[in-house]
């Protein structure tokens, strides 16, 4: 058996990048997925795949800044599923026009809020519900090193959406742990994603210049972030509540 046998889980964002390596990575360890999905070609690519390697799996269109979007797909998962045990909040948005904040615009700044920090409160919202009625749940939230380093290359939208994300998971792990539901962060390095890629990997200068700051000498893979989110969904957790746990290769601790 594996270590999420027979779990529910909601993954966000699970169409391509971290989401989709969690979905893959939690239904070989027996995990009935949920995979919540704005781009619904790429949720349902997917779920045919984890299906297609014998995982269970079930696709939910979900816009996570949408609030009716998320509570329908919440719904559609109770009634597919019967109970939910796990929310990985893993959904985010960094786009490229994200910088300092004096010239990153209000409707960027609102954008990248409306998923990151809105989208994590909204399927917490709606989530925790079904969690406090079975006394039990785990909550993972997907923040960033980010939230803890400044940048002389800012990306001051995405920075303070992480940190937030830090701060509304040690207020769940408070609130909710007396009902059997413990909130986790974890806060990834630089690792190599589409969303990383666009960004940055495409420079080779910078791409050297940042690997010069990295003690593990490469970037994070998606592996190394879900590996951990495998632990905190699984009850072999089930006295690490509140924890923001650096899986950053060592970045967070380079001073030069």
């Amino acid at each position: 058996m594996g270590r999420l046998q027979d779990k529910v889980c909601i993954i966000t964002g699970a169409g391509s990048g971290m989401g989709q390596t969690a979905a893959h990575l939690f239904a070989r360890e027996g995990a009935k997925v949920a995979l919540f999905e704005v781009n619904e070609q790429a949720g349902l690519k997917a779920t045919l795949e984890i299906q297609e390697h014998g995982g269970v799996a079930a696709f939910f269109p979900c816009n996570v800044a949408n609030e009716e979007s998320v509570q329908t797909a919440v719904a559609q998962v109770i009634q597919h599923y019967g109970k939910v045990d796990v929310l990985y909040n893993n959904a985010g948005i960094m786009p490229s026009e994200d910088g300092s904040v004096l010239h990153t615009t209000v409707d960027v700044w609102d954008r990248v809020m409306g998923v990151n920090v809105k989208g994590t409160f909204l399927t917490c919202k709606h989530v925790i519900p079904h969690m406090v009625k079975q006394q039990k749940g785990s909550i993972i939230n997907i923040a960033s090193f980010v939230a803890f380093m400044g940048c002389s290359v800012p990306q001051d939208a995405y920075t303070a959406s992480k940190g937030a994300i830090v701060s509304l998971t040690r207020s769940l792990a408070i609130q909710f742990r007396p009902q059997g539901i413990r909130s986790n962060a974890i806060c990834p390095g630089p690792i190599e994603t589409p969303l990383l890629t666009d960004w940055l990997l495409k420079d080779e200068e910078a791409k050297r210049i940042r690997l010069g700051r990295q003690p593990s000498g490469r970037f994070g893979k998606p592996e190394d972030i879900v590996n951990s989110a495998i632990y905190l969904a699984s009850d072999e957790s089930d006295w690490t509540n509140g924890a923001i746990l650096n899986i950053d290769g060592g970045i967070t601790c380079n001073y030069f």
